[in-house]
């Protein structure tokens, strides 16, 4: 016969919510007792039940993941480190992917997560009003990763301090005329968010503070994306006058942007230097000098947080950590030659539609 949660309660003295909480590490009961039941229950043969856990204490051992889009590089880093925080704590991952606006809003307009997680994590989303109104009725730990918060606790890189870093390197090796390829903020999925204002701002502080006048036609943006840099590229390499250097908002934009300087005849760093954002897996690959915003280290401390936060007194006051950046030197800058390249802005111009297919 098989033995039951009661019998285990009865020889431990004491209740069966007790039991179930002790057998699943969840914070309230003593490490004497803990041990106590476990043992009692590993003589008896006693194997809890997730549902029948479920059922006593309304805990599920799981924590919920929203994600805009699974399949970029960004937040699979992002998953990937916070589930190896919570799976060294003995919590699952429940993945929620919201692939697009109308998804979105059936999430936060749903019942979605009710009874089905202990703990939510909420991966680059500016929330509205109506979706923060949504998960503070949910009566559980949420911590956001990528913006600063007052409703929740978060986890987030300085993008502002990282972006003028970036742009002061290149003001140091002597450049000027620095664009800026900046990540589009109105993504109808993420509704933008802090980040691309942030390294935007950076951009612009940077160069402010070193006395050189901002020009809106060195600033392009996009989707972040190859794609999406190499539109946005384009679109500089048409100015009046080009760049000699271009600060971009993220890696795979800036493979984008590479592949477009790269087709029109100019060599990097010669003619033109990039820095990139995020130390893409390939960045050391292209040899690109970028931003390392530690996108694991991210996740892994957003997960940390969520665990601290279950664990804490009801009421506590939501914690917010700054994950710090640095700045990754590799080939893809050089102080600005003394000849500026000319514009590639005529008929001659070898950037085609046929070249922009290739990046």
């Amino acid at each position: 016969m098989t033995a039951k949660i009661e019998e285990v309660a009865e020889r431990a003295g004491v209740a069966v919510s007790t039991v179930s909480r002790a057998l699943r590490d969840v914070p309230g009961v003593s490490l004497a007792t803990r041990q106590r039941i476990k043992d009692i229950a590993a003589e008896v043969g006693y194997l809890a039940s997730p549902n029948a856990a479920r059922l006593a204490t309304g805990v599920t051992g799981t924590v919920a993941v929203i994600v805009p889009d699974a399949t970029k590089w960004f937040f699979g880093q992002v998953i990937s480190g916070a589930g190896t925080a919570l799976r060294a704590a003995g919590r699952d991952v429940l993945l929620y992917e919201l692939g697009d606006a109308d998804g979105r809003r059936r999430f936060f307009e749903g019942q979605t997560l009710r009874g089905r997680a202990d703990a939510v994590l909420v991966l680059s989303l500016r929330l509205t009003e109506e979706e923060t109104h949504s998960l503070r009725t949910l009566g559980l730990p949420v911590v956001l990763l990528g913006q600063g918060s007052e409703v929740f606790g978060s986890v987030r890189v300085d993008d502002r301090a990282a972006a003028r870093s970036a742009v002061r390197h290149l003001i140091n090796l002597g450049h000027r005329r620095i664009g800026l390829i900046g990540i589009d903020d109105a993504d109808e999925v993420t509704s933008g968010g802090t980040p691309p204002i942030s390294r935007l701002a950076g951009y612009r502080q940077s160069l402010l503070a070193a006395g050189i006048p901002l020009d809106e036609d060195l600033e392009q943006f996009g989707a972040n994306s190859v794609s999406g840099g190499a539109e946005a590229m384009t679109r500089l390499l048409s100015a009046p006058e080009m760049p000699t250097a271009v600060f971009v908002g993220s890696d795979e934009m800036a493979f984008g942007a590479l592949g477009v300087v790269r087709a029109a005849g100019l060599a990097v760093p010669r003619d033109i230097s990039f820095v990139g954002f995020d130390n893409h897996d390939l960045s050391e690959v292209m040899d690109l000098t970028t931003i390392d915003q530690d996108i694991r280290g991210q996740g892994e401390a957003a997960a940390q947080l969520l665990l601290e936060t279950l664990a804490a007194a009801p009421g506590a006051a939501p914690a917010n950590r700054t994950i710090d950046a640095r700045l990754v030197l590799r080939r893809t800058t050089a102080p600005p030659s003394s000849a500026l390249p000319a514009s590639p802005n005529s008929a001659a111009s070898p950037i085609s539609p046929e070249s922009k297919e290739k990046t």
